[in-house]
């Protein structure tokens, strides 16, 4: 029976201590140049509407790794929902592929595709949700603190579809997440009742920064105007500016603190140089572990 990955919620908790293990054995493998093709012969169609750096390239590099091919499909190529309806493009792509990755705006369109595929669908990114992301920030913390839960996360910035993908995971795993935002500006209510009601995390809301940090063991930030919010990022740089991680915040953090950003990261903006280039950062250690993560979710879907 075919499975998808559109949140972090369509796995268990035992499913996701799982996907990590397999997650660092794929790693420790890359890392020793051993040979690992396990999706040998497979092809994944990744549709963009969005482009991405890391997105594009950790996915077509796990899929070369793992003995398969990743074929890209630019915005102008499949004119997903305009030129051909969302349903075809999936019962079409699905006829040639294995797999499809997609990384999109409206989260309906992933959830379309997951309908109407007969192949596992991931998503990429919406904008909703950005679940490979936080796996494999999660992962990355592991790696520097040795466990997967009980963190107390700072998110400091836009309540954006990376917040809401770490709001999921607390439904899974225990969190003390804090989320610092500027009114108005708050992660998506009914996934922040539901992360709520699983029982599992403390998930608090906040408007100071500084209440938000103290004595966080992960400091996360993102920019303040995500794609698409391009005619808002004048006014949200006013709006968002006390809410930068800079080296005046980090102190109310715990000593040990990790800082996470999934990047691209606006430099000066939500986060200084001095921060995201300093000893407590793990930034470029995410980035590399989205590759990771991604080849994880690959093998557990299409294997």
């Amino acid at each position: 029976m075919k499975r998808d990955f559109l949140q972090i919620t369509d796995f268990s908790r035992d499913e996701l201590f799982a996907l990590f293990a397999l997650c660092a054995e794929l790693k420790a493998k890359t890392k020793a140049r051993q040979q690992h093709h396990l999706l040998k012969g497979q092809t994944l169609a990744m549709l963009f509407q969005k482009p991405s750096t890391r997105t594009r390239v950790s996915f077509e590099v796990g899929m070369y790794q793992l003995g398969g091919h990743a074929l890209y499909l630019s915005p102008a190529e499949i004119g997903l929902g305009s030129r051909e309806s969302v349903a075809d493009v999936a019962r079409v792509l699905s006829r040639f592929n294995d797999g499809i990755m997609a990384r999109v705006f409206g989260h309906a369109i992933v959830e379309e595709l997951a309908e109407t595929a007969s192949v596992p669908v991931i998503n990429g990114l919406s904008d909703l949700t950005h679940p490979c992301q936080v796996l494999g920030d999660l992962f990355t913390a592991c790696e520097h603190k040795g466990r997967y839960e009980n963190f107390k996360v700072a998110y400091i910035g836009d309540g954006n579809n990376v917040t809401n993908s770490w709001m999921n995971l607390a439904a899974l795993l225990h969190l003390d997440l804090r989320i610092a935002c500027p009114p108005g500006y708050e992660p998506n209510m009914n996934l922040l009742e539901k992360a709520k009601a699983a029982k599992k995390s403390d998930i608090s809301i906040y408007h100071d920064p500084f209440a938000a940090i103290r004595d966080a063991d992960i400091v996360y930030t993102d920019v303040w105007a995500s794609m698409g919010q391009e005619d808002e990022a004048a006014a949200r740089k006013k709006i968002f500016a006390p809410y930068q991680v800079n080296k005046k915040l980090l102190t109310a953090a715990a000593n040990d603190c990790i800082v996470e950003h999934c990047l691209p990261a606006h430099r000066g903006d939500e986060i200084t140089d001095e921060v995201i280039d300093g000893a407590h950062s793990v930034v470029f250690d995410q980035a590399e572990n989205r590759l990771h993560i991604q080849k994880a979710i690959l093998v557990t879907l299409m294997r």
